[in-house]
């Protein structure tokens, strides 16, 4: 069976904010008691993770469901952006905004 884009893409996800917070595989194994294998093969996009271990994954990681699942991001993951965006100048926002419109098409 093959690896399917939707979980190769989780995996990444995963992957990227486990290395984000500094955690390995193995601390991040052990917390949702797992082997460390399967925790590779789920990162990887080989095997797909069960919902009850999505939800201590998550918990884990600190993102939602639907941040792993979709890559959707929460108001909480934005929440802190926002609050940069509001100490910028005026010329600065401008430049993120032309910035963020050119990532977006």
């Amino acid at each position: 069976m093959g690896n399917s884009e939707f979980t190769v893409d989780m995996g990444k996800r995963i992957q990227k904010q486990r290395k984000a917070l500094g955690l390995t595989q193995e601390q991040v194994a052990e917390k949702m008691n797992i082997s460390v294998q399967s925790l590779s093969c789920i990162e990887l996009g080989k095997k797909a993770i069960r919902p009850e271990n999505l939800c201590n994954l998550c918990k884990i990681l600190g993102v939602t469901s639907d941040y792993l699942l979709m890559g959707t991001k929460s108001y909480d993951q934005l929440k802190g952006i926002s609050q940069k965006f509001a100490d910028l100048s005026d010329e600065d926002m401008k430049i993120i905004e032309n910035l963020i419109n050119r990532l977006t098409k």
